[in-house]
């Protein structure tokens, strides 16, 4: 804000309060004083109490700053007024220069169109919002100016000399789009009070002026100096004060106004007119001045709704200084009245100097904290708290350059001071440098903390603070002051020791403990164990106080008082447990005898091993078990489970049920206590709860929690058959062990433990389950539960030998022990394994066939009709034996229309040049080649079989068809030869071989040659064996006509059993079959096609 534009004076040797440094501090002890977190962080880095604070001011920074506005003006200035940060300024030469500080660049000036012989400006007027500016005339003449508008606008009504304006600040400020003034009161020279409302809009049937009122004259027709009003309450304006100064005389006129301000209309005609009989309130200081100015301060006075603070009023005898009160039943809404005489001060001598007489100021402003006074040559500045002259310098003025006044925007605060010839800008940032001390001075301890600006001063306030309360007898607020200062320790300590103010001292300490830094250990355990010391005194101390008789009548205090200082010692538990050490802390409770104490401060630190060791000792079971219910380490539910178990075993078990996260193995022990209490068969079994829930709830697999469950249950319940279903229902329902099919409990110890308490039917069951039920159903015949054997010697179903086994058991136990007939008789009507004849031996040979003749009839009908449904069976198995050899012989009558061209699917020859296969698939081969190809895919037994049927048929067949068909071939050419190298070497001499010795010499070396039966076979040789003879065109049978009917027949069998191996199926469509999981490149072969 106008500071390219404003030039610093240098400093000057003007007068200025300067602060007397503090000694230095010296700690002892516990050093340095954290007493404050700024505070703190200052000594940190400096070590020193000298750090300042963000807002602090250096002491030599003077309190005001002067400093020159560079701007020339075109004319004398006659008047100044600045508001919102509009600077406004009137020159003799009859032009308005407006400034807006934001834009400082930017300078408006507007001339009025008078001469200066016919209007001379007097003053200027501008509101709080900056946007509507009166000017007045030393002759009468009012002008109206708006923001915006080229040039003003005469006010025709307005016939009067304004000496002050009181405007309308809470409308103003709080309608920033309105161009109307609302209404305004005007002071005027010859004592008269106006309220005008203006309206910058434009209306062409209406002025801007929209009424003029003359509200009151005052008597003595002195000129109004000042004027203003204000609505109050804010929220709900309801009354109005309106203070009035003449240059000797203050008015007070207070009242309710016409309506609401917004409402619009005349506002203050019934307040006025209510004076008119009646004198306004009236305090007056005589004078020879002939003029005087009023000035207000304003907190948050850019606030619309803020109501002033303070007032100034400058008169003759001095600057009359009050604060208003806006109570509407008060009759003087000013107090605090002081009137403080201007400084004497020597006029044109150099600040310093000695004083001579007091001079009346020129003009005055009101700050904060200051009286700001403008000489002919200087400024001053008095401070409002003390009346003391704080600030002095010298204005720089030019030649013939008077003084006009001093100016002030009440919305930014800042402050002008102006010549005819310049303007200066005072800085008031650094006024509330010393307030800290003026306070400290008046003992206005917590206002002066607030203005204090650095650790040291903060200091020095709160100090002087506690050592007034202390001399005040006021401990308690002296040991919280003591507490943040750099008091040393020992010091402060000893002062309260010595005047016996302990429960002082205490609170000390605790606030020292809560100041000090968390890295102090030590200190921090030292003043934490101190002070658990002085709790547990006083608590004896009000303790015998309680059970002493002389205060009977004071018993419920102290009774009360005791009680605060508990909760006091358990919330410093709860607080400071870290800075206590625990071994010494329960050495001084057990010390002091406060059992309550003990525990709650074992329970702060999460000792729940000592609580519930104490409650053990106490044998308050369910205290122990509550405190472990609330701690969450499964130890000590270990380590307590015994003794716990024993005494209070429903509300352990629930306890631990409440905690899935247990080893209940860790457990088993406390389990095994309630072995030993006495048995209760009303009451249920806790551990057989336990158990059970860990077993199926949990799923737990353990063996020996699954034999635990088995023991309680066996021994636990009455020895009584009827009451055994809790055991035999976990036995029957118990887990099992997926890979194994076995339950989790060892079915031995189970077996023992159930005998050894007389439980049968468990028994029984873990027989069956353990696969042995001869035992199961001999046990269970023993005990004569004869349901229960009929139980067990069904479960065997895979083993029908057994199951009969273990039912003639049961028929031997109903006919030879009991001797029942009709029951034996019953028994076979339960079970489809036995029949009467089964059971006939059991019976003794006296017994009568009367008793089961009706029996024995139904067994030999049954066996009639089973006999007939054989029968049955048979002739359906002949007849369908008959159907499918008839089948068997229409296959032989199969045929398959061939061409004559067909080729042979191996070599590629003509088909129908030799012996030949056709099958389904349509592939054909020659025999041979069918032979050849068949041995490749052929198992081994396969081609045993095929070697044993081509010995025997050679053998049989004589050496005529095989040397044909060695000899003979299409185009008479041998392929004999081409066929040898598959034979071995050893048996084949030549191509030309006789076949049948060939034949012999295969039969001879079978077994010798068996690691290569497919070099056995002879393709050619089969192939001419293979088929009746006289099949192959041009060739004879060669047989003799009277050749045995014996050999034939084996031949063909031979043959037939032959072809039946070699043309079972196609050998291209399964060796394709039978080679998928072959690989392409065999074991030992290298493949280099796929080489790059």
């Amino acid at each position: 804000m106008f500071d390219d534009f404003v030039e610093h004076a240098a400093p000057t040797a003007g007068h200025s309060r300067s602060t007397v440094p503090l000694p230095q501090v010296q700690y002892e002890g516990f050093e340095p004083s954290p007493y404050d977190s700024d505070i703190r962080d200052e000594l940190e880095q400096t070590g020193t109490l000298d750090a300042q604070l963000p807002s602090a001011v250096a002491p030599n920074t003077p309190l005001f700053d002067l400093g020159r506005v560079q701007y020339t003006l075109s004319a004398p200035l006659v008047s100044l007024a600045v508001s919102s940060d509009i600077l406004a300024m009137a020159l003799a030469s009859n032009s308005i220069v407006l400034i807006e500080l934001s834009h400082a660049e930017h300078v408006v000036t507007i001339p009025i169109l008078r001469k200066p012989t016919e209007f001379t400006i007097h003053k200027i007027f501008l509101d709080p919002s900056g946007r509507h500016l009166i000017i007045t005339s030393v002759q009468g003449e009012n002008w109206y100016l708006y923001r915006g508008w080229k040039k003003p606008k005469q006010l025709k009504t307005f016939k009067m000399v304004i000496e002050s304006i009181a405007w309308n600040k809470a409308a103003l400020l709080g309608s920033t789009h309105s161009m109307s003034t609302r209404e305004f009161l005007v002071g005027t020279r010859n004592g008269g009070i106006f309220e005008a409302v203006l309206d910058a809009g434009e209306d062409f049937f209406k002025s801007q002026e929209r009424y003029l009122q003359l509200l009151f004259n005052l008597p003595e027709k002195h000129p109004v100096t000042g004027i203003k009003f204000d609505l109050f309450p804010p929220s709900d304006p309801r009354n109005a004060l309106i203070i009035v100064t003449t240059p000797s005389r203050i008015y007070q006129f207070a009242g309710s106004p016409d309506r609401r301000s917004e409402d619009g209309g005349r506002v203050f005609s019934s307040l006025f007119a209510s004076y008119r009989e009646t004198a306004p309130k009236i305090s007056e200081l005589p004078g020879n001045l002939q003029y005087s100015e009023l000035h207000f301060y304003t907190p948050n006075a850019d606030q619309a709704l803020s109501l002033p603070k303070n007032l100034a009023w400058m008169t003759a005898p001095g600057i009359y200084h009050g604060t208003l009160n806006f109570d509407p039943n008060s009759d003087d809404h000013i107090d605090s009245t002081q009137l403080h005489p201007y400084p004497a001060i020597s006029p044109g001598a150099p600040p310093g100097t000695s004083p001579s007489t007091a001079e009346v100021p020129v003009s005055i402003s009101l700050t904060e904290f200051h009286f700001i006074l403008l000489y002919r040559d200087r400024l001053v500045g008095i401070s409002t708290l003390n009346g003391k002259q704080t600030y002095e310098d010298v204005i720089p003025l030019r030649q013939n350059e008077v003084v006009r006044g001093l100016a002030a925007d009440p919305v930014r605060k800042t402050y002008w001071a102006y010549t005819d010839q310049s303007i200066f800008e005072l800085g008031v940032s650094n006024e509330g440098r010393d307030v800290w001390q003026i306070y400290l001075a008046q003992q206005k301890f917590d206002i002066a903390l607030r203005y204090a600006t650095t650790a040291r001063q903060r200091d020095s306030i709160l100090s002087a603070q506690a050592r007034a309360f202390f001399d005040e007898g006021r401990y308690f607020q002296a040991a919280q002051c003591y507490s943040q200062c750099s008091a040393s320790f020992e010091e402060v300590a000893l002062k309260f020791l010595d005047a016996g103010e302990r429960d002082a001292l205490r609170s000390y300490l605790i606030s020292r403990l809560e100041r000090t830094r968390k890295s102090d250990l030590t200190q921090r355990m030292i003043l934490a164990t101190w002070l658990l010391e002085f709790y547990l005194s006083r608590c004896n101390e009000l303790d015998d106080l309680c059970a002493s008789e002389s205060v009977t009548s004071d018993i419920e205090n102290l009774q009360t008082q005791r009680a605060i200082l508990e909760d006091d010692l358990r919330q410093f538990f709860d607080t400071y447990k870290s800075n206590l050490d625990k071994n010494v802390v329960y050495e001084l409770i057990q010390g002091h005898g406060r059992t309550d104490m003990y525990l709650h401060y074992a329970t702060a630190i999460g000792d729940c091993e000592r609580v519930i060791e104490h409650w053990i000792l106490e044998e308050r079971w369910t205290k122990a078990i509550d405190v472990l219910n609330g701690q969450s380490n499964p130890e000590l539910y270990y380590r307590f489970g015994t003794v716990l178990t024993r005494q209070a075993p429903k509300e352990m078990i629930e306890s631990w049920l409440k905690q899935p996260s247990l080893d209940s193995l860790r457990l088993i022990p406390s389990l095994l206590q309630l072995q030993h209490l006495r048995q209760d068969h009303l009451s249920p079994n806790h551990a057989v709860q336990y158990l059970t829930y860990v077993v199926f709830e949990q799923g737990n697999k353990s063996p020996m929690i699954h034999n635990l469950l088995v023991t309680f249950l066996a021994s636990r319940l009455p020895h009584s058959s009827e009451e055994e279903g809790p055991l035999l229902n976990f036995l029957t329902s118990a887990p099992a062990d997926p890979m194994t099919g076995k339950p989790y409990y060892d079915l031995d110890y189970a077996l023992r433990v159930c005998k050894r308490t007389g439980r049968t039917q468990s028994c029984v069951h873990i027989y069956s389950q353990m696969g042995l039920w001869e035992n199961s159903v001999d046990l269970a015949l023993e005990k004569g539960d004869l349901e229960l054997a009929k139980e067990n010697a069904n479960k065997p179903e895979d083993d029908p030998p057994l199951q009969k086994k273990l039912w003639l058991k049961i028929a031997r136990y109903v006919v030879q022990d009991k001797q029942d007939i009709k029951t034996a008789m019953q028994f076979l009507d339960n079970t489809n394994i036995l029949k009467i004849e089964d059971i006939l031996p059991f019976f003794p040979d006296f017994v009568v066939i009367d008793d089961f003749k009706e029996e024995i009839a139904h067994a030999l009908e049954g066996y009639s009709a089973h006999i007939d449904d054989l029968k049955r069976d048979m002739d359906d198995a002949t007849r369908t034996a008959e159907s499918i050899k008839q089948d068997i012989a229409e296959l032989k009558n199969r045929f398959v229309t061939i061409d004559s061209g067909e080729r042979c699917s191996v070599c590629s020859q003509p088909l129908l040049t030799r012996q030949f296969y056709v099958f389904p698939c349509q592939h054909t081969f020659h025999a041979d080649c069918l032979i050849g190809l068949a041995k490749e895919y052929l198992p081994a037994h396969a081609l045993r079989r095929i070697i044993t049927l081509q010995t025997e048929l050679l053998k049989g067949d004589g050496k005529s068809n095989i040397d044909q068909a060695v000899l003979s071939a299409p185009n008479g050419h041998s392929r004999q030869g081409t066929r040898q190298r598959t034979l071995l070497s050893a048996n084949f001499g030549s191509p030309m071989q006789n076949g049948a010795k060939a034949a012999n010499l295969l039969g001879r070396n079978l077994l010798s040659a068996g690691d290569r039966l497919r070099d056995l076979i002879v393709p050619d040789a089969l192939a001419s064996v293979v088929s009746a003879p006289g099949w192959i065109p041009g060739i004879s049978s060669g047989r003799k006509a009277g050749m045995d009917k014996d050999i034939e027949k084996k031949t063909e069998k031979l043959r037939a059993e032959l072809d039946d191996v070699l043309a079972s199926s196609c050998p291209l469509c399964e060796s394709v079959i039978a080679g998928l999981d072959k690989p392409f490149v065999k074991s030992g072969e290298l493949d280099t096609t796929w080489a790059l």
